[in-house]
């Protein structure tokens, strides 16, 4: 049986639309020679393959989901599930930017999830799973036991997540080492001679919120620094909240002289409570924070940062769940993006 539907109906799928005749009309080969050039057969000649993708490209032609579908049981579609409530500088945008130019050589075609943290976060994804919307699945926000994971898991279904999980399930994943973040963070303060340290950390609940604090805890271990709590206040919270809570602790007769924070739009509170106390950011108190846009330091460029690629994490997220599709391993697909190094004003 030949290889797609426009095939069996002469190519002709959609008035208007570029199928495979057109493609075929264009390089003077047959369509069924066209379409498994289009597959990357291996009987089809290299130069041939870049004739017929060349082509394919200039006339915009994408292959018909609904043939394929009926064809193969594949919608050849990535669903990246995402809480649209994130508020972590550029997160969003550079997630999906990420993974879009990861599957743009690929048959793959991304589609945006949604949902709000009003919401069960379950439901997005059951939703894909039961309708077999999507081939795979990326989710962010991963908690240690998952009840995503579980249920992807069980159904058998490829997924990968950002950020890892603690339940004796092997999946694929892609995560930034927050406890080395957090840990070298400690460390550059103290060298700094900062011995009185904050940390403004991810929300409690989400796996890297623990390595987080366990780096933190490592690093005033290891530096003898004791730590001023911030108590329950976290990163994805008003930014007002972050502000009036930071400026309350540095009013304080023992104020912190250092901050960690795990976001930029968090450090920004952070500054604003520091000047609003009548400090100086950078002479009084330092702050170190990640950050995933060159914005963050271009607006102050006092604070001490450590950049988190989320566009890297885009990219390797969308390798890891097509790879899952093809039945790889998930053991051979968890990778782990270690920080850069910290970026900032020389001590005053």
């Amino acid at each position: 049986m030949e290889d797609s539907s426009e095939i069996d109906r002469g190519g002709t799928a959609e008035a208007g639309r570029p199928t495979l005749k057109t493609i075929a009309f264009m390089t003077g080969l047959g369509v069924t020679t066209v379409s498994r050039a289009l597959k990357d057969a291996p009987d089809i000649g290299v130069e041939t393959k870049k004739r017929v993708q060349l082509v394919a490209r200039q006339v915009g032609y994408r292959p018909n989901r609904a043939g394929v579908r009926l064809r193969t049981g594949k919608t050849n579609v990535i669903s990246l599930v995402l809480n649209t409530d994130e508020q972590l500088m550029g997160f969003i945008s550079d997630i999906i930017y990420g993974v879009s130019a990861e599957l743009a050589n690929s048959p793959y075609h991304l589609i945006l999830t949604p949902y709000s943290s009003r919401n069960d976060p379950m439901d997005p994804v059951r939703y894909v799973v039961e309708t077999h919307s999507a081939d795979g699945i990326i989710i962010s926000q991963t908690e240690p036991n998952d009840a995503r994971v579980r249920y992807m898991s069980e159904h058998g279904f490829p997924f990968a997540t950002h950020g890892r999980t603690h339940m004796g399930v092997e999946h694929p994943w892609h995560d930034f080492d927050n406890h080395a973040f957090a840990l070298e963070a400690v460390k550059t303060l103290a060298a700094r001679g900062r011995r009185r340290l904050a940390l403004l950390a991810p929300p409690p609940g989400y796996t890297y919120h623990q390595h987080t604090r366990d780096g933190f805890a490592g690093g005033l271990a290891e530096t003898g620094a004791s730590e001023a709590s911030l108590g329950d206040t976290w990163i994805d919270q008003p930014v007002e909240r972050i502000r009036e809570r930071a400026l309350s602790l540095l009013r304080e007769g023992s104020r912190p002289d250092g901050l960690v924070c795990s976001s930029g739009t968090g450090a920004f509170a952070l500054a604003a409570a520091i000047e609003d106390a009548g400090l100086v950011l950078g002479r009084d108190v330092d702050v170190v924070t990640k950050q995933s846009s060159k914005l963050v330091q271009m607006v102050r460029r006092d604070l001490i940062v450590v950049n988190e690629d989320f566009r890297l994490a885009g990219r390797e997220l969308a390798r890891a769940v097509i790879a899952s599709i093809g039945g790889a391993d998930a053991r051979g697909l968890q990778t782990l993006a270690l920080p850069g190094a910290v970026e900032g004003p020389a001590r005053g």
